[in-house]
């Protein structure tokens, strides 16, 4: 990751193919160690599949941002949950 930093990246997607489907929430490690490397910022991907994840995400790494689609295209977890979740732990969030 670092080579892409230093060929100009502006952020990193970081995609968990060992969490990717899931729904066990992030690779929180692997996030953290990427996040560390680099200088730019990194958007958590892969595993998310409860609101309570993207809680764990931001309290646990220091991601940027935070990426899930499967869930919500399922309609297994609406938007607004994961914002309510989300302001609840004091995270900022537009609501």
């Amino acid at each position: 990751v670092q080579g892409c930093e230093a060929l100009g990246a502006g952020e990193i997607l970081l995609n968990s193919i060992d969490k990717d489907g899931k729904n066990s929430g992030y690779d929180l490690a692997l996030v953290n160690a990427v996040r560390s490397a680099v200088h730019i910022p990194v958007i958590a991907s892969s595993g998310a599949g409860a609101p309570e994840h993207f809680v764990e995400v931001f309290q646990n790494t220091k991601a940027e941002a935070a990426l899930a689609a499967g869930i919500f295209h399922r309609s297994e977890v609406q938007i607004s949950d994961v914002k309510k979740a989300i302001a609840a732990a004091d995270l900022p969030v537009r609501v």
